[in-house]
């Protein structure tokens, strides 16, 4: 760590900084190592990599994508111990890969970007961090749309004279035992730490604005002998990923034609008939929208948790908080020792548009204005040489985070390749490019079940805009994100940067 910081202090410039240290950063400081780019930091304001994985210590924690497809192909791994990896061995996994690929040389931990303006006259990012100002010819913002907790905000909640945290934020030193527990959220973590607390709480009530549908999760133990064929035969595991990405690919057929949806969200219907008996709670339970429309859930715990006796479920929003009670938008009302939100993220209002800006000043978020855009979501038309992960309308409801991923750092690697061989100092993408992308998207998405599924999703902006969503197939993903068209952009040399010698000494 010292060392790192030693050379921190001695360098204020880099050819690429990265911002984030999560599976995105990470992916992004080797793929620079495979091309021989060692001029690079990546800067972690945490003191570890990991990202969300690092960060989301909930009980019961785990993917929700099937474990061989939730990592990178240039990695995979035969160890996992279950069909869906548990969030300690994902992050062991980001931190084993990191570790094999030489990226923390590169990790400056300890380093929040504060701001980061590109500057005209220089052609080059200058970033504010808490460790002094830095530049770089290229920004890689890696910081991800499940990083800032969002919390709604609640009359009386400051008041509150218990404990209160995000599910994001768990507070492991508090003892739950015997104690009276409000929920607030029923999204993808909540699913997943609510049958974990269940038994050891006195009392446990869950406020649920929207039911949601939970599909039955074909989770295992992967036994010893798998694991041994998968690591001895190479062709197995490859063969194992391409199956089950086939099936994922198979069912993500229903996202572009919903009347699929409609009939697979019957085996959801039979789970909850299953699993929950009291008509009553059962009712409470039913969605009233099409499977999909939002992140689709999985969970074989999560119903029978809801039918013990100490759970309490509550069809209604949380409208206030009044000394130790939670007051619904319906009125009815709970006591409580401690309030967990599973409530979800910044996602399209993500920290990251308000901390970065263009050449005038004038940063991403007032830019977008409440719906974010991006060309092929990874590059943003007045911001030149900025690359964007996981960025705008690349989400599906399917696949992997890893495949988006990986299309979006093939785009990048060749973008910066290209502007080291031909001496680029910028590359800007074209607005008309940009908008005619975006207007693209929005034409399609309408006809996908994330538009039309008669549900309120985090996958819609501000502006009831589908800011979220990709409306093909991953295949098309990984063709048409992973396809880099210098076309599409301005770009500008600088007369250094075209030199011969430069362009020998610099291509990839």
């Amino acid at each position: 760590m010292a060392k790192a910081n030693m050379a921190l202090k001695a360098n204020r410039h880099f050819e690429i900084i990265i911002m984030g240290g999560g599976p995105s950063g990470i992916g992004a400081a080797i793929q620079l190592r495979q091309r021989g780019i060692f001029d690079f930091a990546l800067f972690e304001k945490a003191n570890a990599l990991g990202g969300t994985w690092r960060d989301n210590t909930y009980p019961g924690c785990a993917c929700d994508v099937p474990s061989a497809l939730y990592s990178y192909s240039f990695a995979p791994n035969p160890e996992w111990t279950r069909a869906f990896a548990g969030q300690e061995e994902i992050r062991a996994y980001l931190e084993t890969v990191a570790r094999r690929h030489g990226v923390p040389e590169h990790v400056r931990f300890g380093v929040e970007v504060l701001r980061a303006r590109f500057r005209a006259q220089t052609k080059l990012w200058e970033l504010e961090t808490n460790r002094g100002v830095f530049t770089a010819r290229v920004l890689i913002a890696g910081t991800g749309p499940w990083h800032e907790p969002l919390v709604p905000e609640l009359p009386g909640l400051s008041d509150f004279p218990g404990k209160v945290f995000h599910s994001s934020r768990w507070d492991h030193t508090y003892d739950l035992t015997n104690q009276r527990v409000v929920v607030v959220g029923t999204g993808a973590s909540a699913v997943q730490f609510v049958p974990k607390i269940q038994p050891r709480v006195s009392a446990l009530h869950l406020f649920q604005r929207t039911a949601q549908w939970v599909l039955p999760k074909p989770d295992h133990y992967v036994p010893h002998v798998e694991r041994w064929l998968l690591r001895t035969a190479p062709a197995a595991q490859r063969a194992l990923r391409a199956a089950e990405y086939a099936a994922m690919e198979a069912f993500g057929l229903g996202f572009r034609r919903p009347w699929i949806l409609q009939q697979i969200q019957r085996i959801g219907l039979l789970h909850l008939r299953a699993r929950v008996k009291d008509r009553a709670l059962r009712e409470r339970l039913t969605p009233d929208y099409t499977l999909g429309c939002k992140r689709l859930l999985m969970s074989n715990s999560y119903y029978p948790a809801l039918t013990k006796s100490n759970v309490s479920v509550y069809a209604t929003a949380v409208r206030e908080i009044r000394g130790s009670t939670v007051i619904g938008a319906d009125g009815s009302t709970a006591e409580a020792d401690a309030i967990i939100f599973g409530t979800g993220f910044h996602i399209l209002d993500m920290p990251l548009a308000d901390k970065v800006f263009d050449s005038e000043g004038r940063s991403l978020a007032a830019h977008w204005r409440g719906s974010p855009q991006a060309y092929l979501g990874t590059t943003v038309s007045g911001f030149p040489n900025l690359f964007l992960l996981l960025g705008p309308n690349l989400g599906t409801g399917h696949s992997s985070a890893f495949t988006v991923l990986e299309a979006q750092l093939a785009y990048t690697m060749t973008a910066i390749c290209t502007m080291r061989a031909r001496g680029l100092a910028t590359m800007d993408v074209r607005p008309e490019v940009q908008a005619a992308y975006n207007a693209e998207v929005q034409r399609e998405l309408p006809r996908t079940v994330y538009n039309s599924g008669g549900c309120s999703s985090y996958y819609l902006d501000v502006n009831g805009r589908n800011s979220f969503s990709w409306p093909w197939s991953t295949n098309a993903l990984s063709a048409r994100v992973g396809t880099f068209d210098l076309d599409a952009y301005d770009v500008t040399e600088q007369q250094a940067l075209r030199e011969a010698s430069y362009a020998s000494e610099h291509a990839c």
